[in-house]
């Protein structure tokens, strides 16, 4: 039987750590997306950092709060778990991967939202959590770290599975390959997944995050990467639905590149750490770690094909001013995940465009919920266009 599939939004583009701040977010700007996008009801994607998870496990907060998103025809259905402490910081950068799963921190919190989301989902709902690819590769990323972080996610799933046989509600985490991180390629967790979590068992609750965004930085093959998950065993539990900056070099005349540059700039800001996939004209790659590294340099010193920019951008743009975007790669993505190849799909869609606020000025010209609006928008048209096919 077909999953139904579940299209939302995540408010991880909402600042705010604390259970008033999210409640006031979500009455500002998800309210008024429900009311433009002529929902009867709208799913919202939650961002709950540690403050607030801590907050909705104290006694009945989680059930006060799931009447409240009721009273306003909002229904969470996913968390993201993946930042989290303030994901709003003038900068964040690297923090953004503390702390790694080989911690406690991150395996309690983890477990926090997982009961807070049993508590918010309605009867006969599963629901998923996304997080991150165990964390950055730094000198504590030994071996030892690496079987720690595999121990912490069995627990989880084992705590997950205390759920399921007491509510009868399936949760999954969905861990997130990204750029330059431990798991940043579809290989690394199906490597991950062999040698740490080898068991059905565990698999049942722990599986793929996949991001648009992420996959198409790596240029990898939509159909190729998710056919390999299908071929692993691993079920796929959230698709964020994101797109990447493009910068096509190799169709440029020297001025245009020129152009191209002063456009690219303007996304070399402070707060986010924008990894950026160079494919060079032989079909070599290389992931530089962060865009101001490389996007000062002249024009015609470049000699890669096609650079790609992890910064989520509005996912209907196909291109804007000299730069374009991997718009096509999410619709590859939602074309294969219809097919009988496919992996199994919890059916999550979740549009994470979190980077509306650093976005250059130019190209925020709506307000935040118009604009989130446009996206679900996009996504349903194009949703049910690839049906008719």
């Amino acid at each position: 039987m077909t999953t139904p599939w579940t299209i939302g939004y995540c408010t991880n583009v909402h600042a705010g750590t604390d259970l008033d701040s999210i409640r006031s977010n979500l009455e500002t700007y998800a309210v008024p997306v429900r009311d433009q996008t002529d929902r009867d009801l709208l799913p919202v994607g939650l961002w709950l950092p540690a403050q607030a998870a801590s907050q909705l496990c104290q006694a009945g907060e989680a059930d006060r709060f799931a009447d409240w998103l009721c009273e306003r025809h909002l229904q969470a259905y996913t968390l993201n778990g993946f930042p989290y402490d303030n994901f709003h910081q003038p900068v964040v950068k690297h923090r953004v991967y503390e702390p790694a799963w080989w911690t406690d921190q991150r395996r309690d919190y983890t477990i926090q939202l997982a009961d807070v989301l049993d508590a918010l989902l309605p009867a006969g709902r599963d629901g998923s959590i996304s997080t991150l690819p165990i964390g950055w590769p730094t000198a504590a990323a030994d071996e030892a770290a690496l079987q720690r972080a595999g121990e912490n996610l069995r627990a989880v799933a084992d705590h997950l599975h205390t759920i399921e046989q007491r509510s009868g509600r399936r949760i999954v985490i969905a861990i997130e390959p990204e750029p330059g991180c431990l798991l940043d390629r579809g290989e690394d967790l199906i490597r991950f997944f062999d040698q740490h979590l080898p068991n059905q068992p565990h698999r049942r609750y722990l599986t793929v995050c996949h991001d648009v965004c992420h996959s198409a930085v790596m240029f990898e093959d939509q159909t190729e990467v998710l056919a390999a998950y299908a071929a692993a065993g691993l079920s796929v539990g959230k698709i964020q639905v994101s797109s990447a900056v493009e910068v096509r070099w190799s169709i440029m005349s020297e001025g245009r590149r020129r152009e191209a540059l002063q456009q690219l700039a303007q996304f070399a800001e402070d707060r986010y750490l924008h990894q950026t996939g160079c494919l060079g004209s032989d079909g070599s790659y290389r992931l530089v770690e962060d865009l101001p590294a490389i996007v000062g340099q002249p024009a015609d010193e470049i000699r890669d094909d096609t650079w790609r920019v992890h910064f989520h951008v509005p996912i209907f743009l196909e291109a804007f001013g000299n730069l374009s975007t991997t718009r096509e790669q999410i619709l590859n993505c939602l074309q294969f995940m219809k097919t009988e190849d496919a992996p199994a799909f919890s059916g999550d869609l979740e549009v994470e465009t979190y980077a509306w606020t650093v976005l250059p000025e130019a190209m925020r010209r709506r307000g935040l919920s118009e604009d989130i609006a446009a996206e679900l928008t996009w996504l349903q048209q194009n949703l049910a266009r690839l049906a008719m096919q």
